[in-house]
């Protein structure tokens, strides 16, 4: 099967963002932001965990209901892959897979990177309220819990000061969305395209939001380009030390503020976007989706979800909708939630509309 009619398309996201490029804050960072971008990621178990812990107010997850809710999500799976065995009971509050999260993404300065800032705000949450519904009625065992998913750092064909090639949004921003998940009960991720810069530098930029219970957050391979590539020109990747590097970081976080789990969405359609999965660790303070990120007719979609996500399991499983790229050939058709449910083996949990 030609994956190519599902990976190509996924670049232009990359060129659209130049409109970011004559933005003064471009690439800007402090000097010690900017050191961090120098570093690479330590291998898991390099540091010890000393933080404090303070006491979750949040009652214990019951494991029994835990389970039986995993081994539901696996949708008759026989490969023996799905549930995720030996994984770790998560801290009281997770969100997953108690709820599925039905998320819009996007960015508020631009109307082509996702429906989040295409429409007004009037608009877009009752659009979103709309597909909450739905979700509910095709799978009515599983509430559905709506989020906003808003790229915080986004991968740009500007080099900034610094040559990094990633726009920083402003916090106000960021404070405008937390505004709008209010009104639509819902939880915010931030998600993050580091360019040339890395996750270790950006990552902490965010901890005064993340400490907030209904933040979330996310990282996107496409746009790590490591071979000091600008972005938009080649797929870029992470490894799994990156991935352990960022829910180390959560779990901390998780921990030091009693909060319940955070949720860690990674964004994939290629195999070589995220290398070493199986040394990816998991955690009962955050609870890691992998995303199925491509975007083509439905065909194509199964493909990329059954090669890249069912065959390389790590905890739970996501899947990305396209409002307008899915239904740009033949059979020009955006998948239901019936058929996204009926089609994939494990039922995504994690859902994101563009």
């Amino acid at each position: 099967m030609n994956f190519k009619k599902v990976l190509i398309p996924a670049l232009s996201l990359a060129l659209t963002v130049v409109l970011f490029s004559n933005c003064n804050q471009s690439g800007g960072g402090s000097k010690a932001t900017d050191k961090k971008a120098d570093t690479t990621a330590k291998k898991e178990g390099d540091e010890p965990d000393t933080v404090s812990v303070v006491k979750s107010s949040y009652p214990p997850t019951d494991k029994a209901q835990y389970d039986s809710l995993l081994k539901f999500n696996a949708h008759g799976d026989t490969s023996g892959r799905w549930p995720v065995a030996n994984q770790p009971t998560p801290l009281g509050g997770a969100i997953l897979p108690f709820k599925r999260v039905v998320a819009y993404y996007g960015n508020l300065y631009s109307k082509k990177m996702g429906i989040l800032g295409e429409l007004p705000p009037n608009e877009m949450i009752a659009k979103l309220k709309g597909e909450v519904k739905a979700w509910e009625k095709a799978d009515p065992k599983t509430p559905v819990q709506p989020a906003l998913h808003y790229i915080a750092v986004v991968a740009q064909g500007d080099g900034g000061k610094d040559g990094k090639y990633r726009y920083r949004m402003p916090f106000k921003q960021i404070d405008s969305v937390l505004v709008l998940a209010k009104r639509a009960h819902a939880i915010v991720f931030l998600d993050v395209q580091v360019a040339l810069s890395n996750i270790q530098a950006e990552l902490p930029l965010f901890e005064p939001y993340l400490k907030m219970p209904q933040v979330h957050f996310g990282m996107d391979p496409e746009f790590s380009m490591k071979d000091g590539s600008k972005p938009g020109k080649k797929i870029g990747t992470y490894d799994a030390a990156d991935i352990n590097y960022v829910s180390n970081y959560l779990a901390n976080i998780v921990k030091k503020n009693g909060l319940p789990p955070k949720i860690l969405v990674v964004h994939r359609f290629t195999r070589k976007m995220v290398t070493n999965y199986k040394n990816i660790k998991l955690r009962p303070e955050v609870q890691v989706v992998m995303d199925m990120d491509g975007w083509g007719e439905p065909d194509l979609k199964t493909g990329t979800y059954r090669y890249f996500i069912n065959q390389e399991p790590v905890q739970f499983t996501g899947f990305k909708l396209f409002y307008k790229n899915d239904i740009k050939k033949a059979p020009h058709h955006m998948l239901t939630p019936e058929e996204v449910l009926s089609r994939y083996k494990p039922y995504p949990i994690y859902i994101q509309y563009q």
